[in-house]
C-alpha cells in the first residue's frame, strides 16, 4: 500500500483529535461477534490504546455513560475490552437495569457477552422497595437474577434480613436466602437456614426448621409461610408454639395477628403451662383468640385436668375455656361454696384461678374414682366445681347419682362433696338386681379420700334399703319415707340409715317381696352408660 505525501497532514489531525480529551457527544457502538452491542453514551474524556495480542481498549473518564440493550451503567471511569466485549469499572458505579432494578458499588467487570456483572465494595442492590448490601454481588441483567455468597443484609422497611448467601430474581422480585438466615422485625424474629421473600407481597416463606420468636412466644416449624403485610401466618409439617402459659402443636396452624385469632388443625395438642391447674386439650380442631385467652376445641376434643395421681379425662363435642374475667364482662359468675367451707380464692385475677372451662353435648367424664355424663357442663378453676346440666349422672364406686342439675366440689383436686338438685336420685348396687335407692329434692354427699362416706336427701325424701344379718346375707327391705334421709357408708357400702322427721315406712322379709318391684320413682340404672376407662372416651 502506497500513502501519498499529502495525506500525513490529515492522518495526524485525526489521531490527535481522538486522543484529546472530549465530552463524548456522538455513540459509539462496539459490535461483538454475537451481535451484542455496547454502547459509549458519554464520557468526559476516552483514550485508545491498542495492545499485541490482546485488542484494543478504550480508557473512559469522568461522567461515563455505557448502555447495553435497556441496561445503563455509570461510573467515574471504565476500561472496555473491545474484542472481548468486557467492561472494567471504577467509583460510584450505578446499574439502571431497564428502570427496575439499580445496583451500586465501587468496582464492577461486566462480561457483555454473557450480560453478567460482577461487583465488588459497598455493593448494593434496590428494587424500589428493598435494599440488598454485601461486600461482592453478581448480577445478570438478561435474566435479573443478582447473586451473593459471603453475606448480605435486606432492609424492606422496618424489617431487617440477613443471611450467608442470596439470590434475588427481579422479573418476580423472590429473594431466596441460604444458611444462617435471620430476619428481624420489630414485632418478631426468625432464625432459619432457608427462607423465601418476596418484596413485591411482602410474603416470607419456610422450607426446612423455622424458629420464629413474637415476645413470649415461639413457633418452630418447618413449613409456611408469613404474610408480613397483612400480619398473617401459615404453618405446616407439624408446628409447635411455645408461649409463656402455654404449648400448642397440631399438623397446621394459621394465624392472624390483626384480629388475634388462630385456629390449628389435626391432631391438636393444647398444654397449659400453669403449675397449679395444669391441663391439656386434645382436638382434631382448635380455634383460639390470643387477645382474650380463649379456646374452642372441636371434632373429637379432649381435655385432661392433672389432679395430683387422679387425672381427669372431659370429652364432648364441642369444648370452651376462657378467662373468668373476661367472661364476667358479659354474665356473672357466682362463686359456689358448700357447707363444708371449703376455702376459694377469690382474686380472680391470679392467673391460677382465673380460668373456666364449658363442655356442650355428650359431655363424659372419667377419673379412676368417678364417672360422669351429661349434656353440658361448667368448671371453675376458681372454685374447683363441676357443674353438669341436663340429665347429668355421676359414677362412684357402685353408686350412681342422677338430678336435674349435679355439682361436684373438689378440694386439692380431688372430690369433696357433691350437690344433685330437682329429682335427685341415689342408687347403691348390692348384687344383680337389688339396689339400695335414695331419692329426694336434692342430695348432698361427701367424699373422704375419694370415696363416698356420707347422703343427706332432703325434700319428700323416698328410701329402699336392704338389710342383712351379720354373715351379710339379706334378710328385709325398708322401703320409708321422710323429710330428710342421712347414709353414712362403711367399705365404699352404706351402713347405717338415719331418718329425720315424719318417717314412714315398713320392713318386709326379704322373701315376702319381689325384687323387681322395689323401685322408687325415676328409677333408671345407667351402667351401660358409664365410662368404663380413659379408652372409652377416647374411642367415642
Amino acid at each position: 500500500m502506497i500513502i501519498r505525501p499529502y495525506l500525513f497532514p490529515l492522518l495526524l489531525s485525526i489521531f490527535i483529535i481522538l486522543s484529546s480529551s472530549v465530552h463524548a457527544q456522538v455513540p459509539i457502538a462496539l459490535d461483538t461477534s454475537k451481535g451484542k452491542r455496547l454502547e459509549i453514551i458519554q464520557a468526559d474524556r476516552y483514550t485508545f490504546q491498542t495492545t499485541e495480542g490482546a485488542g484494543d481498549f478504550i480508557s473512559l473518564g469522568g461522567n461515563v455513560r455505557i448502555k447495553q440493550d435497556r441496561t445503563l451503567f455509570y461510573c467515574d471511569s471504565a476500561v472496555l475490552n473491545q474484542a472481548e466485549n468486557i467492561v472494567e469499572a471504577f467509583g460510584n458505579i450505578h446499574i439502571n437495569d431497564a428502570d427496575s432494578v439499580h445496583t451500586y458499588s465501587q468496582y464492577l467487570k461486566y462480561l457483555g457477552k454473557d450480560k453478567v456483572a460482577y461487583l465488588k465494595r459497598k455493593v448494593k442492590l434496590t428494587d424500589g422497595r428493598a435494599v440488598l448490601t454485601t461486600d461482592e454481588l453478581e448480577y445478570n441483567t438478561f435474566t435479573h437474577v443478582g447473586t451473593y455468597l459471603k453475606g448480605g443484609k435486606v432492609v424492606d422497611g422496618t424489617t431487617v434480613l440477613t443471611s450467608r448467601e442470596g439470590y434475588y430474581f427481579g422479573d418476580t422480585r423472590d429473594m431466596h436466602f441460604k444458611k444462617k438466615v435471620f430476619l428481624n422485625d420489630p414485632q418478631y424474629k426468625v432464625y432459619t437456614d432457608t427462607l423465601l421473600y418476596n418484596t413485591f407481597t411482602q410474603l416470607a416463606r419456610f422450607t426446612v426448621p423455622t424458629k420464629i420468636v413474637t415476645g413470649s412466644r415461639t413457633v418452630n416449624t418447618s413449613e409456611g409461610y408469613y404474610d408480613m403485610k397483612n400480619k398473617k401466618a401459615v404453618f405446616g409439617r407439624r408446628p409447635v408454639v411455645d408461649d409463656k402459659e402455654y404449648t400448642l402443636t397440631a399438623d397446621d396452624l394459621a394465624f392472624d395477628e390483626a384480629t388475634h385469632f388462630g385456629e390449628a388443625q389435626g391432631s391438636v395438642v393444647y398444654k397449659s403451662k400453669d403449675t397449679v391447674n395444669n391441663f391439656a386439650i386434645l382436638a382434631n380442631n382448635m380455634k383460639s383468640n390470643n387477645n382474650t385467652g380463649s379456646i374452642l376445641a372441636t371434632q373429637k376434643p379432649l381435655m385432661i385436668i392433672k389432679q395430683g395421681k387422679d387425672t381427669v379425662y372431659v370429652t364432648a363435642d364441642t369444648l370452651y375455656s376462657g378467662k373468668l374475667t373476661e367472661l364476667e364482662k358479659f354474665r356473672p359468675v357466682p362463686v359456689v361454696t358448700d357447707t363444708a367451707n371449703i376455702t376459694i380464692s377469690k382474686n380472680v385475677s391470679d392467673s391460677n384461678s382465673n380460668r373456666f372451662f364449658e363442655a356442650y353435648f355428650n359431655v363424659k367424664v372419667f377419673t379412676d374414682s368417678l364417672q360422669a355424663i351429661g349434656d353440658s357442663l361448667f368448671y371453675s378453676f376458681r372454685d374447683s366445681t363441676f357443674r353438669f346440666f341436663k340429665n347429668p349422672v355421676v359414677w362412684a364406686q357402685e353408686n350412681q347419682i342422677i338430678g336435674d342439675t349435679i355439682y361436684l366440689f373438689t378440694e386439692n383436686k380431688k372430690p369433696k362433696r357433691f350437690y344433685a338438685f330437682e329429682n335427685a336420685l341415689a342408687i347403691n348396687k348390692v348384687e344383680s338386681n337389688l339396689y339400695n335407692q335414695i331419692k329426694g329434692n336434692t342430695i348432698n354427699g361427701i367424699f373422704k379420700n375419694g370415696d363416698i362416706d356420707f347422703f343427706r336427701a332432703k325434700g319428700n325424701a323416698e328410701n329402699i334399703y336392704y338389710t342383712a344379718d351379720e354373715q351379710g346375707a339379706f334378710i328385709g327391705v325398708n322401703r320409708s319415707t321422710s323429710d330428710v334421709m342421712d347414709v353414712t357408708f362403711q367399705n365404699r357400702k352404706p351402713y347405717k340409715v338415719f331418718f329425720l322427721r315424719n318417717l314412714q315406712g315398713t320392713l318386709s322379709p326379704i322373701r315376702q317381696v319381689n325384687n323387681a318391684e322395689m323401685k322408687v320413682r325415676g328409677f333408671n340404672w345407667l351402667e351401660n352408660k358409664r365410662p368404663k376407662s380413659k379408652f372409652d372416651l377416647l374411642g367415642n
